[in-house]
């Protein structure tokens, strides 16, 4: 046993400090990007915002809707083959979309079967794991480079600058990063493990970059400035869940309580998905999420562009004419007293 007492941060603990600006409207700043992904070699243009592979946000419904956009969506992997095939199909003049796949015997075959059909409108694919730190799973990703070296990868989670190195080394362009953070995760109320995202972030970053890869940070945004801090400090990607959630794009059930609509959003470990998807909570494990009700929030337009409305003003604020510029003139300043009343150095 050991104990690392380095500072790690969440977002609700900083602050960006804002600094001298030339530019005179959120107009000027361009938020989009532009990358060439380091082993499929594959080019991306667009606002790098994913909407997460959960059933209620990685629809058909959400990527149409944020397309119009330049954002993109890890489709959840329930959808049958059909419904893939006929998707991509529509989609072949602009791929963006991640095709979501797991590590089992089941989950592979089924891709290649896909693939083999859909030819060359999949070109992204999201390998989502809830422990990234598994021999499967590495061993997994060997597998799909080996066997598909044109597309590209974006495989996950994990939280610290070794294993986001090693997967990069790997065969993965794009490392998912975050355990726990979610709104709908609780695995680390259920098991003790995760890391403060933030800080999870800035090495994961720093990292991936200095290997010519990217990350993706992946949950703990509950506003559009945690979009900026997730972007200031080092994301390439950002992936969102629950502030995509309880819109009409999702795939979600409407509920009425006291007179007010909701909509359901749960975590894709959480009792209610496994029983959906797997016949219950298997007798060697515990649910690591929740099932909450949302305010109904009619189409995400609006909320697309409140969130890319408040990254814009970020870049303002910080004169950073680009989304690139951002994470370098960006200066975090701690907002919050916990650790020090904690050690008592207040």
């Amino acid at each position: 046993m050991r104990i690392e007492q380095d500072l790690k941060l969440d977002f609700k603990d900083v602050l960006i400090r804002p600094k001298r600006s030339t530019l005179t409207s959120r107009s000027e700043v361009d938020i989009s990007r532009d990358f060439v992904f380091l082993h499929s070699r594959r080019k991306y243009h667009g606002i790098p915002v994913i909407a997460a592979n959960m059933d209620a946000t990685g629809t058909f419904e959400m990527a149409q809707a944020l397309a119009r956009h330049q954002l993109c969506v890890a489709l959840h992997k329930h959808y049958g083959e059909a419904e893939l095939l006929a998707f991509f199909a529509e989609q072949a003049m602009s791929p963006a979309s991640f095709y979501s796949m797991g590590i089992t015997a089941p989950d592979y075959d089924k891709f290649c079967r896909v693939k083999k059909l859909a030819g060359d409108t999949i070109q992204n694919v999201c390998v989502d794991v809830a422990n990234g730190y598994t021999k499967a799973f590495v061993g997994f990703i060997h597998k799909l480079r080996a066997a598909y070296p044109d597309i590209t990868i974006m495989a996950g989670n994990v939280v610290t600058g070794e294993m986001t190195e090693e997967l990069i080394l790997d065969g993965v362009d794009i490392v998912k990063v975050g355990i726990g953070p979610g709104s709908v995760c609780t695995t680390r109320r259920m098991s003790g493990v995760g890391y403060p995202q933030l800080s999870a972030i800035i090495e994961c970053a720093d990292a991936a970059h200095g290997l010519h890869g990217l990350i993706c940070a992946d949950g703990g945004c509950t506003s559009p400035g945690d979009l900026a801090k997730a972007f200031g400090a080092g994301a390439d990607f950002v992936m969102l869940g629950g502030m995509l959630a309880g819109h009409d794009e999702c795939a979600s059930e409407i509920v009425e309580q006291d007179g007010v609509r909701k909509m359901r959003f749960y975590g894709m470990s959480s009792r209610e998905a496994m029983k959906k998807y797997a016949g219950g909570v298997a007798e060697y494990r515990a649910a690591e999420g929740k099932d909450v009700l949302l305010d109904y929030r009619g189409p995400v337009e609006n909320t697309v562009q409140e969130i890319l409305g408040g990254v814009r003003s970020a870049c303002t604020y910080v004169g950073a004419r680009t989304l690139k510029e951002l994470s370098k003139r960006t200066t975090f300043i701690r907002v919050t007293q916990q650790l020090n009343e904690v050690f008592g150095q207040a």
